[in-house]
């Protein structure tokens, strides 16, 4: 085992102290399956995506550190710019009916258009179930699963842990380049981060 493989399966770890008794997803490992609904009340699942890489995100639109991102279209551009390049982008929402973020499914649609978000589905999670699956902690949390369904990379979208769209300027995007690595067929080089934001509003 490589010290870089060791130092990002102990941020794993780390990650993972969650309240909930699910055990958390691990680096290295076949990423976690999973269903639900997107805006048309269609169930979809990880799998259906088998042999695509896959990039999760969970968000709230009322939280701060979201809106960093989705105000200054930074978000829908790294959206767009995945998706032309054959990436599969899920955006989840797993805050519980009367918290901060809920989407309901009739509004799913609206809420896609509004933002102009480039994912190519938005999936409703109001149970937290998948979030929790994920040991999913803010928003937003991202989640990068590879080809072979393999999860390559956890944790914050880049490295600025504030709320300040100014702070885009000279960010390093984990994601974009966990993407780059993935495409060029090298290993992830920063596979693991700290999450970032407000924390996921979940029933319990």
């Amino acid at each position: 085992m490589t010290s870089a493989y060791k130092l990002a399966l102990a941020a794993t770890v780390s990650l993972g102290l969650a309240t909930s008794a699910v055990a958390a997803p691990v680096l290295g490992q076949p990423a976690p399956g999973f269903t639900a609904k997107d805006g048309d009340g269609k169930t979809r699942s990880l799998a259906e995506f088998k042999g695509k890489t896959v990039v999760l995100e969970w968000t709230n639109g009322g939280c701060p550190y979201v809106k960093k991102h989705y105000d200054s279209a930074n978000m829908q551009g790294l959206q767009k710019s995945a998706t032309q390049d054959g990436v599969v982008w899920l955006t989840l929402i797993s805050s519980a009916p009367g918290k901060q973020g809920y989407v309901a499914p009739g509004e799913a649609k609206t809420w896609k258009a509004s933002t102009g978000a480039g994912s190519t589905a938005l999936l409703l999670d109001p149970a937290g179930q998948v979030g929790k699956i994920y040991d999913a902690k803010t928003t937003p949390h991202l989640y990068v699963v590879d080809k072979a369904g393999t999860l390559v990379y956890l944790g914050g979208i880049d490295d600025k842990p504030v709320a300040d769209p100014a702070s885009l300027k000279g960010a390093k995007n984990h994601v974009v380049a966990a993407l780059a690595d993935v495409k060029a067929g090298r290993a992830v080089s920063t596979p693991a981060s700290k999450p970032y934001g407000c924390s996921i509003k979940y029933a319990e």
